[in-house]
């Protein structure tokens, strides 16, 4: 069996067979539907209130303002909505460089006639200037929601969402972030925190795909996204993802307990590979503020466009290579990524690659033996 190296974990993580684990029970013995009155449904919903409380005590929350859904896009979109629908905001303020399940959302209530839009500045390194933010919200004469993410899954850039909240405190705006990128990644305590929306994805920090969660602050008040039935105390209709949410908490208990050695040991990755692919890749450079307020886990590289560029992912990818990427290309055809023309960043070839914990040293030396041949 051919052996390929991994290094998109910022795209989704490889499951941790512990919480595999947990959840193959769930799949053939424990298969009830927790709706159901009768001892097979009961005891699945004991199970999944046992894991809300436990997400809820991880993340500095109190179980009620955890609702279980499929996912960060699912979780941001009920956020931006409800803030909309139910909430009674008419202008959100979110930046150019945010996951396109916020942009678009955003995009699509304000192209429906539903709210106004405003774009906070970035600065070159990737960093949202947070006094425009400030002069924003002091502007408005509307109620405001602000959707900024905690970190850029593409450079990695990291937001301090305790100032953004303070600033939304402060304006009276409502706050939504998406965490997607650092639960499970770094600790929180959303007590203290301004913040009443936040997403987060189990498929990010070895949990399975199709499962994640929405936090609603409490006493926020909004209704439910997907209508139907009763589920998630009325707000996600639906049969619940009974070994989805068991992998969500078992992956997160995982995360915390190992958190503080495992960050270490992928930043020592990031660095060195940093370090090696400056010392022995001729004209790359690095986006976003790789050396400052950053993820651990992911480094956005820069090559210039020529002829030996401008297929590295396919020609990585066909030496058994993951990574991915976005050109600020100046074809017409191909607009690459978002978040590198928002930076105005000169036309690159853009390599993102994002470690985890099943990532070492030789697999970074290997990759950049690889790029040298092709380059």
């Amino acid at each position: 069996m051919v052996k390929r190296i991994y290094f998109d974990n910022a795209a989704t993580t490889p499951l941790d067979p512990k919480v595999f684990e947990a959840m193959v029970p769930y799949f053939i013995e424990h298969f009830g539907n927790p709706s159901s009155i009768y001892s097979y449904g009961r005891e699945n919903r004991l199970v999944i209130e046992k894991c809300r409380k436990t997400v809820a005590q991880l993340l500095g929350a109190h179980p009620s303002e955890i609702f279980f859904t499929s996912g960060g896009t699912e979780s941001t979109n009920a956020a931006l909505h409800g803030a909309v629908e139910q909430l009674g905001c008419t202008r959100i303020i979110t930046s150019p460089i945010e996951h396109h399940a916020t942009l678009h959302t955003c995009e699509h209530l304000h192209q429906s006639g539903r709210i106004s839009l405003a774009y906070v500045n970035v600065f070159s390194n990737g960093h949202v200037d947070l006094a425009h933010l400030e002069q924003l919200l002091s502007e408005s004469t509307e109620k405001t929601l602000v959707s900024l993410m905690h970190a850029n899954n593409e450079i990695g850039n990291i937001t301090d969402i305790q100032k953004v909240g303070e600033l939304c405190k402060r304006f009276n705006a409502l706050f939504h972030t998406d965490t997607v990128q650092t639960v499970g990644h770094f600790p929180f305590d959303l007590s203290t925190i301004h913040v009443h929306f936040i997403s987060a994805s189990a498929h990010k920090f070895h949990g399975p795909k199709g499962v994640g969660i929405l936090y609603v602050r409490s006493g926020t008040g909004i209704g439910p996204y997907i209508h139907g039935g009763g589920q998630e105390r009325n707000m996600r209709a639906g049969t619940e993802n009974i070994y989805g949410i068991v992998g969500f908490t078992k992956a997160l208990e995982l995360a915390c307990e190992t958190m503080q050695a495992e960050a270490a040991q992928i930043a020592s990755i990031k660095s060195y590979a940093c370090e090696q692919l400056i010392h022995r890749i001729p004209g790359i450079c690095f986006n976003g503020d790789i050396s400052g307020n950053s993820l651990y886990t992911v480094l956005s590289a820069g090559l210039p466009v020529n002829d030996k560029t401008e297929m590295i992912l396919l020609n990585l990818d066909i030496h058994h290579i993951c990574a991915s990427g976005g050109s600020a290309c100046t074809s017409g055809a191909d607009q690459g990524s978002h978040v590198i023309r928002a930076l105005h960043i000169p036309a690159q070839v853009t390599i993102r690659f994002s470690f985890s914990k099943y990532n070492s040293k030789e697999e970074i030396d290997e990759m950049i033996q690889t790029l040298r041949q092709l380059l």
